[in-house]
């Protein structure tokens, strides 16, 4: 039996990938907090900040960065599942502009269902990419359950002066996205069986990406804020960086990169929106100004192991297009923060 051909994990869970993510309304009941809160000098971000990653002041000018992430399969090639789960997670390392330095696994797996020799190609999937990474996969935990389940609990570390949260973004501050959005739509077509072969390979690409330069960002200081777009979507995940800011944003949507907007537009005409698209709305559509159910549909769209949702100071932009184009990226702004209005996104 050829594992790889034979095995569909996509058909083994009822969501994909970030899409799988609890829905921001319901997130917020379940993390409300009635009675005394606890608090801790040194810790620096925690639950309250709604960010990436926690951070913890090691009072040496340094501090410890903690992580997890994990989900239910977004492809059926067990390897690009591990690697996938794996690259997103280590994701939340770089958004705080640090450095990873150990991760240890998270695996749920029905083993019922699905024989353990295609876990152990997953973990081979996650090996791939803590050692693209730099770090060692070093243990970790595991449980029968229902459907497979896979990620990371990752530590990193980082010099307070470069640490980035998704507070901090300043009227004025440009905004840039390192990587495409439209990986949900294609995800789902998959699921629904209507994505054509030539596509197979267009999500997964941009998935296993490393957001690696991350930590070079957090180098700069005219990088205000940063966060990676994932399962709440571009808007949901501006949202959160404009609420930690206290600002609003004007998204210019024809700036905004997508993966491909007439692959994207075909698959949408079939119908092929994640749940999770509208769970998002839901959540926060009364957020956002007036806009189309097109840009709903491709501005809420889940990612999993999205770009880099970077706030750049107005009169440094030039120097920072420069830089990303000397690292392979070629960026443009697709929107701009703005004094705090009424709604805290306008779409044009």
């Amino acid at each position: 039996m050829n594992l790889n051909k034979d095995i569909k994990l996509t058909e083994y869970s009822h969501g994909a990938g970030c899409g799988c993510k609890i829905a921001p309304k319901v997130l917020d009941s379940i993390l409300h907090h009635n009675g005394n809160k606890i608090f801790f000098d040194n810790l620096i971000v925690g639950n309250d900040e709604r960010d990436d990653a926690a951070v913890l002041d090691l009072g040496d000018g340094t501090a410890v960065i903690s992580t997890t992430d994990f989900f239910m399969p977004i492809v059926d090639d067990p390897v690009d599942f591990g690697r996938i789960a794996s690259v997103n997670a280590i994701s939340d390392i770089y958004t705080m502009g640090g450095k990873p330095i150990l991760a240890i696994a998270i695996l749920g797996w029905p083993i019922d269902k699905l024989p353990p020799e295609v876990a152990n190609q997953v973990i081979t999937g996650a090996r791939n990419a803590c050692a693209e990474a730099g770090i060692p996969l070093a243990g970790g935990h595991s449980i029968d359950s229902p459907e497979p389940i896979f990620g990371l609990a990752v530590t990193g570390r980082v010099e307070l002066e470069n640490l980035k949260k998704n507070g901090g973004a300043e009227p004025g501050c440009k905004l840039y996205l390192t990587k495409p959005i439209g990986v949900g739509i294609l995800t789902t077509a998959q699921k629904q069986k209507k994505r054509l072969p030539e596509h197979d390979m267009i999500a997964r690409n941009n998935m296993v990406k490393l957001n690696n330069i991350g930590e070079e960002l957090g180098t700069l200081p005219y990088v205000k804020a940063m966060t990676d777009v994932t399962g709440f979507g571009l808007l949901g995940h501006l949202i959160e960086m404009c609420e930690a800011s206290n600002v609003s944003a004007i998204i210019e949507f024809s700036k905004v990169p997508l993966i491909d907007k007439q692959i994207l537009d075909d698959y949408l005409d079939k119908g092929c929106i994640p749940g999770g698209t509208k769970r998002n709305w839901a959540s926060y559509g009364h957020k956002v100004g007036e806009i189309s159910d097109y840009h709903k549909h491709l501005l809420c769209d889940p990612q999993t192991s999205g770009g880099l949702l970077v706030a750049v100071e107005a009169d440094k932009t030039a120097e920072f297009e420069s830089r990303m184009q000397s690292r392979g990226f070629e960026l443009d702004a697709f929107g701009q923060i703005k004094e705090k209005g009424d709604k805290l996104l306008e779409i044009q």
